[in-house]
């Protein structure tokens, strides 16, 4: 007989979080896209990063560091903090699911309705369940999850700050009020990928022992491919994960890239700038065609094209011009598509391209009218 999984583990659907653009392409029949779906940084890692990881290339045959000392002493003094808040992870995906297996289980968190998949992808790994608020006007709203999780009781609570897809963003008073309505004890899972992006960002933080803070090296630094971040929380937390993570997990080339990606100051301010650029370009754009786009503190920024249907449309007929975007895939943000800012050089072709796929879905429509 065929071994099957655990009950639990059986039970769950074959799902794939993200479908890769390289699986696009093919599909397409495209030999490669221009990337603007995973929000990855166009821009690149930084040339001390780049240079740090190829120097350090012929030490590949050692394994990393597994308690990344130098790097936790880095963040730490960035951050304001002691090495005992941070824990290294390969991306905050991995550190995401050391949360839910230690901190929730089975049991129920509360989230909004549609923010990052992969988070409740862990949760079900767990056999945890989620409770959801939708968006209003493409935002959490933080007063209705804090009401949700009062009226469950939940061990735990998710927020994307800034949010992933819609790209809006809490500011620090408010998440402090968020943090007043919710139940003691609960343990606010802070999502921080894009927060280097926001206006007010500052690398100072307190730890709160009801917070773990998530943050990466894979956007505003530009090593998604070598799967690196962090989270910042009570040393107890800290502890915990220790207890139950990869302690080999960590690339050894990141832990050296990401370590010179952090010294370069200039680099990460100029990626900053041109990501805000890119941002108000977009703006221009969508305004221009008759798109509205949702305020963004992110790399990317989310067009509204009218409805479901279209979005889909508008996502395909960029692909079979060799564009890669997503969408949000559940109501109300299901109308808009996500593009991530794409680099100085690649805007007019992304502009154009923009126009000529949403003419082809008008005219398409117009011929079945």
């Amino acid at each position: 007989m065929t071994p099957k999984a655990v009950p639990a583990i059986e039970a769950l659907a074959s799902t794939t979080p993200f479908i890769a653009p390289e699986a696009l392409a093919r599909r397409a029949g495209l030999s490669s896209l221009l990337r603007l779906g995973a929000n990855e940084s166009p821009l690149g890692p930084s040339p001390a990063a780049v240079e740090a990881m190829q120097g350090a290339v012929s030490g590949s045959w050692m394994y990393s560091e597994p308690e990344s000392t130098d790097l936790r002493a880095a963040l730490a003094r960035y951050h304001g903090i002691a090495p005992e808040n941070v824990s290294v992870g390969a991306g905050i995906d991995d550190l995401l699911a050391l949360a839910v297996r230690a901190y929730l289980g089975d049991g129920t968190v509360a989230l909004g309705y549609g923010t990052y998949p992969t988070f409740l992808y862990h949760v079900a790994g767990y056999g945890g369940r989620a409770v959801t608020v939708p968006y209003e006007n493409g935002r959490i709203p933080l007063d209705a999850l804090a009401a949700l999780a009062r009226e469950h009781q939940t061990p735990m609570v998710y927020l994307a700050n800034p949010d992933n897809p819609s790209g809006s963003y809490a500011s620090p008073a408010e998440l402090a009020r968020f943090m007043e309505a919710l139940p003691d004890p609960t343990l606010l899972i802070l999502d921080e990928a894009y927060i280097d992006f926001a206006d007010d960002f500052a690398p100072q933080v307190t730890i709160d022992p009801r917070v773990i803070r998530m943050r990466t090296f894979s956007k505003i630094y530009g090593m998604a491919g070598a799967r690196i971040a962090y989270a910042l929380a009570a040393p107890e937390v800290v502890s915990t994960f220790q207890k139950i993570r990869q302690h080999f997990g960590i690339n050894r080339l990141a832990q050296i890239g990401a370590l010179a990606a952090l010294g370069d100051r200039a680099f990460f301010e100029q990626v900053r700038r041109e990501t805000a650029r890119g941002r108000e370009a977009y703006r221009e754009l969508g305004e221009r065609l008759g798109c509205a786009t949702i305020p963004s503190s992110t790399n990317f920024v989310c067009f509204d094209i009218g409805t479901r249907t279209r979005a889909e449309a508008m996502v395909e007929e960029l692909l079979a011009r060799g564009v890669f975007i997503r969408k949000p895939g559940l109501p109300p943000l299901d109308r808009y598509v996500r593009v991530t800012v794409a680099a100085p050089q690649d805007h007019p072709r992304f502009a154009a391209t923009f126009a000529q796929a949403l003419a082809a879905i008008d005219a398409k429509e117009d011929v079945l009218v």
